[in-house]
């Protein structure tokens, strides 16, 4: 029963997402567009299957920390311990933008993300059209710093970094 309420609250959100208007959205967006919504949804059940089954052969995911940055192999060897254990990571679109290439197998989007432990963040990247189907080639999520704070936050990075001999 918790399990489905946790399911339920976990997709709610991002169905919303769905329902909202799209602005005159193509096919291909609408494609695309889908591939990103059932990504976060495997992460979120912690589906390596079906996460990894949507990255191109070549993908690179950058993560939130300087030093994250994994080719599809050595984020498969990263995530499989989590996802192993039924723990994975839940990020609720909230907006989304998406453009096809004019070359129609390549597209770009940025889109805005609700996580419970890091906030509001933000995914990009590319995906590219490969064996007939859209895949990831790129996903980047970083945790946007509001302006007024980025003096701060730069600081406290460097400090980290001092102590640490870097």
């Amino acid at each position: 029963m918790l399990a489905t309420i946790r399911r339920m609250s976990i997709l709610l959100p991002a169905l919303a997402v769905l329902a909202l208007p799209a602005a005159a959205q193509s096919p291909a967006e609408a494609a695309v567009g889908l591939v990103l919504d059932t990504f976060h949804e495997a992460a979120s059940r912690a589906d390596f299957e079906t996460y990894f089954s949507l990255f191109a052969a070549d993908a690179v995911f950058l993560g939130t920390d300087a030093t994250e940055r994994w080719d599809r192999g050595e984020f498969m060897a990263f995530t499989k311990p989590y996802f192993e254990q039924g723990h994975g990571w839940t990020y609720v679109p909230l907006e989304r933008h998406i453009t096809i290439g004019s070359d129609g197998v390549t597209a770009w989007f940025d889109e805005r993300l609700q996580n419970d432990n890091l906030g509001e963040c933000r995914g990009s990247g590319v995906l590219v059209w490969e064996d007939g189907a859209w895949k990831v080639a790129q996903y980047n999520l970083t945790i946007p710093v509001p302006n007024a704070l980025a003096g701060e936050v730069v600081k406290r990075i460097r400090e980290q970094a001092d102590s640490i001999g870097s």
